[in-house]
C-alpha cells in the first residue's frame, strides 16, 4: 500500500516554486548530477561551519543548500537526464552529507567538551543512516518502505530550525530520537509486510 509521506506533500507543494529555478537550469544545460554534488559541498561547509562553532552560519548555509535536494531531481526529469547512476549517485551523496553534518557538530561538541551534545550528535548519525539503509535494504528485497515519522526532508527542517533559533541540544535530540524511532517503524513494517 502506497503511503504519501510529508515529504512528498513539500515536495508537491514546492514544485511550482522549485519548477522555474530547474527549468532555468535546464537552458543553461546544467547537469542534475552538478546540482546533486552542489548541494553537498553546502552540506560539507554546513559541516564546517558547526565544527568552527557557527551554529547560525550552518543553519544559514543549510537553508540555502537544503532545496537543491529536491531541485536535481525535479531537474532530472524536466530535462529528461534521469539515469540510474544518478538516482544512486543523489542517494550516497545525501548519506555523505548527513555525515558531513552531524560529524562537524560531533567534532565541535568533542573538543568543547559537551559530551551530551556528542553523544546526541552521534545517535542522530546513527538514526539518519538506519532510516536510509533500511529503506534501501528493504526495497531491494521487494518491499515498499516510505513509512516512518522522519524522512530526511524532517531531519533537516529541524536541525535548519535549531541551528537558526539556537536550539542545537534539542534539535539533535529530537533527531535522534524519532530517527531511530523511524528505523524501527520500517524494520517493523517490513516485518509485518513478510509475514503477510
Amino acid at each position: 500500500m502506497s503511503t504519501f509521506t510529508l515529504t512528498d506533500r513539500v515536495r508537491a507543494w514546492s514544485r511550482p516554486i522549485l519548477a522555474p529555478v530547474a527549468d532555468f537550469l535546464a537552458r543553461l544545460n546544467v547537469h542534475p548530477n552538478t546540482v546533486s554534488i552542489m548541494g553537498f559541498l553546502g552540506c560539507v561547509a554546513v559541516g564546517v561551519a558547526l565544527a568552527l562553532g557557527w551554529p547560525r552560519l550552518a543553519g544559514l548555509l543549510l537553508l540555502g543548500f537544503g532545496p537543491l535536494d529536491a531541485v536535481d531531481g525535479l531537474l532530472a526529469r524536466r530535462s529528461g537526464k534521469q539515469s540510474t547512476f544518478g538516482a544512486f549517485l543523489d542517494s550516497t551523496l545525501d548519506r555523505y552529507a548527513e555525515i558531513a553534518i552531524f560529524g562537524g557538530l560531533l567534532y565541535f561538541a568533542v573538543f568543547n567538551g559537551q559530551n551530551l551534545l556528542a553523544l546526541l550528535a552521534f545517535l542522530a548519525l546513527a538514526g539518519s543512516l538506519m532510516v536510509s539503509y533500511t529503506r534501501a535494504r528493504a526495497e531491494a528485497l521487494g518491499f515498499e518502505c516510505k513509512v516512518g515519522l522522519l524522512t530526511r526532508f524532517e531531519r533537516l527542517a529541524i536541525l535548519t530550525l535549531g541551528l537558526l533559533v539556537g536550539w542545537v541540544e534539542v534539535a539533535v535530540f529530537i533527531i535522534a530520537l524519532l530517527a531511530n524511532l523511524t528505523a524501527l517503524q520500517r524494520i517493523l513494517h517490513v516485518y509485518r509486510s513478510a509475514k503477510s
